[in-house]
């Protein structure tokens, strides 16, 4: 049985697990608020907010409904735009209509849950971080400059939202309705019990789903599923002495967050903002990035610079992998098919490291890469003491550039060295023309962000002309 509560409603279904949330919201419960668009988790148009106590608090994120299985909504307040109604139109609504933020109307459902959703975080009002809040939502009329005013004047209206009682001023507000403050409580009367348990029958194990839904939503919806997003124990980012250790089933939006990984890589929300959007970062895990072995999955590109090693169970039984081992060929992985990837570890980069990544897509937001790349250095002296380095989108997996980085350790930085490294890394590529680009293209982009780092590394000794 999963249990949860929608807007007002505390919902009790014996439904598949693996029903998309979006189905059971329109089709069981007949709210048609939320749209039906790309069912890919593109378009925004089926936001709906996913909320939870966490820290005493209650604890809201935007996803997107067509890619939530309905039983990650166990213990859940699930909140659709219907849920968001008061008696006059919210100071969301109302800035959209004043700034003129809808035409067609059937994208303005997801922004307004998006820019509620933003209403509803702690964290100081920022104009930048409101617009990022609509990076997920798409809109094919307006030009999208309306719903940015919209979002300004919103970001304006909430400087006088207090610190603490934040949601009982929001309802006091109109932001949401009155029944938001109680949720809480309604949530933990519901008595869960903690969700441990791994079905070793089960024809699927679904973490955050934003891929393997898009793939297989019609086998998905009535199989018997493991579901692994609810599974705390999964979850968590620490530092173990000199490494820093994250569950399996942690997601971006929560590694972007970490104090432990801000701490130590502070340009980390640049470069994860890069990764799809709010409501998949929100959804995504890291585990669930590696075990789909996509040649251009971001975290995996990351975290193979990073020099990771993954922490693989089944069972009583553990066993570590080096990331840049665990892919033996395009899809194909050096696992078990019932293992799961627990906990991924990399050493923490001393003062004397640097870490870069770049992403070269067709839209900022919500795209897959062309190419990919990252890379860390350890230097002592202007001498490159340890390279690794990592790239996406130039062969069938994604790939750890060993000779690449073995060219460059021993060696100073100097624009001759990074020509030279450039030429070893374009023999070990082999990159393809597809969609996203030729395979010369491709080559030319990863010559280029080999380049782009050592800029980020060395942006006053280096000359970028003679570079590029």
């Amino acid at each position: 049985m999963i249990r949860f509560i929608l807007n007002q409603q505390t919902i009790s279904t014996d439904l598949p697990p693996g029903l998309p949330l979006l189905d059971f919201v329109r089709y069981h419960q007949h709210l048609k608020g939320t749209k039906i668009g790309c069912r890919e988790g593109d378009c925004g148009a089926c936001t709906v907010l996913l909320g939870k106590p966490e820290n005493g608090e209650m604890k809201y994120q935007s996803v997107t409904s067509c890619l939530v299985p309905l039983g990650n909504a166990a213990g859940k307040h699930v909140v659709t735009v219907e849920g968001l109604n008061v008696a006059e139109l919210s100071p969301v609504q109302q800035a959209i209509v004043e700034e003129n933020g809808t035409q067609c109307g059937f994208c303005t459902v997801g922004f307004v849950v998006s820019l509620t959703g933003y209403c509803l975080q702690t964290e100081k009002p920022e104009y930048q971080k409101a617009i990022a809040a609509m990076d997920g939502n798409i809109c094919r009329c307006t030009g999208y400059k309306s719903l940015e005013r919209a979002a300004a004047k919103l970001v304006e209206g909430l400087s006088e939202r207090p610190a603490k009682e934040h949601f009982q001023w929001l309802a006091d507000n109109n932001y949401l309705p009155a029944y938001f403050p109680a949720i809480k409580e309604k949530l933990l009367a519901l008595n869960l019990p903690e969700d441990g348990h791994i079905d070793a029958s089960a024809t699927f194990t679904v973490a955050g789903g934003t891929d393997l839904l898009v793939q297989k939503m019609e086998t998905i919806r009535s199989a018997n599923v493991n579901l692994l997003w609810n599974q705390d124990h999964l979850k968590g980012i620490s530092k173990e002495g000199n490494k820093i250790v994250i569950g399996g089933g942690s997601t971006v939006s929560e590694l972007r967050d970490s104090p432990v990984m801000k701490g130590h890589f502070p340009h980390l929300y640049k470069h994860l903002k890069l990764v799809s959007s709010t409501q998949i970062r929100n959804m995504g895990t890291l585990a669930g990035n590696f075990a789909n072995a996509s040649p251009i999955g971001d975290l995996t590109i990351y975290f193979l610079a990073l020099n990771a090693t993954l922490l693989l169970w089944k069972g009583e039984t553990r066993r570590e992998v080096p990331l840049k081992e665990f892919y033996l060929g395009y899809k194909t992985l050096a696992k078990q098919p019932d293992e799961l990837i627990e906990k991924v570890m990399f050493e923490i980069p001393g003062p004397d490291s640097y870490f870069n990544f770049e992403k070269v897509s067709k839209r900022m937001h919500l795209d897959i890469a062309s190419v990919n790349a990252a890379m860390q250095l350890k230097v002592e002296n202007n001498v490159i003491t340890e390279a690794f380095t990592s790239a996406g989108g130039v062969g069938p997996v994604p790939m750890f550039l060993a000779r690449t980085s073995e060219f460059l350790k021993g060696k100073e930085v100097t624009e001759e060295v990074l020509q030279a490294a450039a030429e070893v890394a374009q023999t070990e590529i082999s990159p393809i023309s597809d969609a996203r680009g030729t395979a010369q293209y491709k080559r030319l982009l990863l010559r280029q962000l080999l380049f782009a780092h050592f800029l980020a590394f060395y942006p006053e000794t280096l000359k970028p002309e003679v570079l590029l």
